[in-house]
């Protein structure tokens, strides 16, 4: 079970690898819009947290 692991692991490293070499540009807008959406559930969080506190 282990070794299936890595091994999903690697291929998944291999293909996020060959995705972002083969198409940067669209590699770097899917970051983008990650980031985003990261950035977005924290500052709802930090409006909930405040509204809590108030």
């Amino acid at each position: 079970m282990v070794q299936t692991k890595k091994i999903v692991l690697y291929l998944l490293i291999v293909f996020v690898l060959y995705t972002i070499i083969t198409s940067p540009e669209r590699s770097a807008d899917l970051v983008q819009v990650g980031f985003e959406g990261i950035a977005s559930a924290a500052e709802g969080v930090g409006e909930f947290m405040t509204e809590l506190v108030e």
